[in-house]
């Protein structure tokens, strides 16, 4: 059992180095899960997530692999369509959502084109999924910052946040902050997704930023243990896909999201929150 779960990071660097990116990722990605959840905008996040593309690809055509290049791009991307969706959805009668929807297209084939007419040779599979096993240091400093900066930030606009989310008209009416907090909410969303970019791809990150908090619903309706338990949700999923994926030689972002996911159906079947089983309990119960 020694060789199995300890041993691998031990011996082998790169093991280490997935390990630590992993456990950063999984400290703060997950708890900003948990509030777009509350807002409803998982389907958002994912299409900001493929909004960063334009500003990966032309960071990485000026400054190559740099990881601070290529963050700052990415950051860049995915504000100017934030931004711009805000702002097309309150000059028209269409929904942010659809608006957010033609943006992230737009971005996404937008990087897609300059990839191709640069000849760059950045992978976009790699861009996708993440390649976990080539995390350097360079890339666990930057995604320690992004995570102490989650959790700093965290802290200080949770409280405007929760009652934003809870009535956001009672917020407006006692507060003229609330535009701001949005910003600050979204721009960890941005950070929390290119930090998943580095290490799993963006088109997993999503996954493993809302499903803990998801599927942790079914459980309980404490904030605090959602919280908490999405994070060791995340971490648990995270190093046993990556004990399998070295020992099977299979990819590890999209194992970490099947077992996320059987959580998820686990929870959605036995939850004590309107689990399947518990809910068909309670109407007998009722019934009798």
């Amino acid at each position: 059992m020694l060789d199995l779960f300890i041993t691998p990071f031990v011996e082998f660097d790169f093991m280490l180095n997935a390990l630590i990116s992993l456990l950063c990722l999984c400290c703060s990605s997950p708890i900003v899960g948990v509030f777009l959840s509350l807002k409803k905008m998982s389907l958002s996040g994912d299409a900001i997530s493929h909004s960063i593309l334009p500003g990966v690809t032309i960071s990485f055509l000026f400054f190559g692999l740099s990881v601070t290049a290529l963050t700052l791009g990415g950051l860049i991307a995915g504000l100017i369509v934030i931004i711009l969706s805000s702002l097309f959805s309150r000059a028209s009668t269409a929904s942010s959502d659809n608006i957010l929807t033609v943006f992230y297209l737009f971005s996404l084939s937008l990087g897609v084109l300059i990839m191709s007419i640069s000849g760059s040779n950045l992978d976009l599979l790699n861009f996708l999924f993440g390649n976990i096993f080539a995390i350097n240091n360079e890339t666990i400093l930057m995604l320690g910052i992004i995570t102490s900066l989650t959790l700093i930030t965290i802290f200080f606009i949770s409280r405007p946040l929760i009652i934003e989310i809870v009535d956001p008209l009672f917020f407006s009416s006692v507060s003229k902050i609330g535009g701001l907090i949005d910003i600050i909410f979204m721009i960890l969303v941005v950070l929390n997704l290119i930090a998943s970019f580095q290490a799993i791809g963006t088109l997993m990150g999503i996954g493993i930023m809302v499903i803990p908090s998801i599927s942790l619903r079914f459980w309980t309706n404490n904030l605090f243990k959602i919280i908490i338990f999405s994070v060791i949700t995340a971490l648990l999923s995270s190093y046993v896909a990556l004990i399998i994926s070295f020992n099977v030689n299979i990819s590890c972002s999209p194992l970490i999201i099947i077992i996320l996911s059987s959580f998820f159906l686990l929870s959605f079947i036995i939850g004590k929150r309107n689990g399947i089983i518990w809910n068909y309990i309670k109407t007998k119960h009722y019934e009798d």
